[in-house]
């Protein structure tokens, strides 16, 4: 049985990486410890020390290039009420889904995995069967150019049908021209799940929001099966490199957009840690999202917080 006691290496990065935070928080007060248990959906976990190294981030970002680890994000995150997390691929090497499947054994406190196989390759062919018999491997995630060139590519559409039939889901990233290409998706596989990453990545800037975002929303928003991640929220905002706006009221034009259109039922929560540490501490990105639900019945904010994710993301329970 292996053990969930971090090992002395975890335990020293840890340590420094608690300096590194120490650097990143904001003035902003902390989140409380919200009225219902958090799931975020959206994390990254890689450790540059590997013998192999890591593909990302490079070795020129001295804010993101050391190990992170799941002890130093349960560490952080238990306190905030966060009771698990789903991990997004960072790494297109094939072996690393398996390198993430192994940290989800060893620490039950990561609940799944997204992980990297491009559909309409022999990569996927070959890797699909292998990983889809691990059931913490909850789906893949593409980028826009791929899925642009992917939609047209009738191997690509039948390797995401293999996805769909085996029960597992699709993660779509990319700019706010993405949305037109999950709508033709959606429309092909109807039954598919598709979780849209970091709000399509708009530009987040007060009361000024893009008409053709808005539009988009809407649109794709039509498709049951289609859901919406709250994640790189702080990202949004930060509008290069200044440190993220504090105050909810900056984002609730944005977010009432993907409220209204998506509704209670198929918004969910990711942090996009630690890529978020750039712009905003944890607990402020966590505070942020808590004091938009906070007017929510309580219902509605474990929907968005642990219940929608699950139904989007179906990973195995536990006990």
């Amino acid at each position: 049985m292996t053990s969930s006691f971090p090992s002395r290496r975890e335990f020293l990065a840890v340590t420094a990486a608690a300096a590194v935070a120490a650097r990143t928080t904001m003035t902003a007060h902390a989140a409380e410890k919200p009225a219902v248990p958090v799931v975020d959906t959206h994390t990254h976990f890689y450790d540059p020390t590997r013998s192999e190294g890591v593909p990302w981030p490079g070795k020129n970002d001295a804010f993101l290039y050391r190990p992170v680890l799941p002890p130093e994000y349960q560490q952080m995150t238990a306190p905030l009420g966060v009771v698990g997390t789903v991990v997004v691929e960072a790494s297109p090497w094939v072996e690393d889904n398996q390198w993430i499947l192994d940290l989800c054994d060893r620490y039950p406190y990561l609940l799944g995995q997204v992980g990297h196989l491009q559909p309409g390759s022999d990569e996927f062919t070959q890797h699909f069967s292998r990983f889809v018999k691990h059931p913490k491997w909850l789906g893949v995630r593409v980028n826009a150019d791929p899925l642009a060139k992917g939609l047209d590519n009738p191997q690509f559409l039948a390797d995401v049908r293999r996805l769909m039939e085996a029960g597992r889901e699709l993660d779509v990233n990319g700019g706010p021209s993405l949305l037109p290409l999950v709508d033709r998706l959606a429309k092909e596989l109807p039954e598919l799940r598709i979780v849209i990453n970091h709000l399509a990545n708009v530009r987040i800037d007060g009361p000024n929001v893009p008409a053709d975002w808005q539009r988009d929303v809407a649109t794709v928003a039509a498709h049951p099966h289609v859901f919406m991640k709250v994640s790189a929220l702080v990202e949004g905002a930060s509008q290069g490199n200044r440190q993220a706006p504090g105050d909810v009221e900056y984002y609730r034009p944005t977010l009432d957009i993907v409220w209204q259109a998506f509704g209670k039922d198929r918004v969910i929560y990711g942090s996009n840690w630690p890529v978020s540490a750039r712009y905003a501490d944890y607990a402020t990105v966590q505070r942020l999202v808590q004091e938009y639900v906070s007017d929510q019945p309580l219902s509605d904010q474990a929907k968005f917080f642990q219940g929608n994710a699950q139904r989007a993301y179906r990973w195995p329970q536990v006990g």
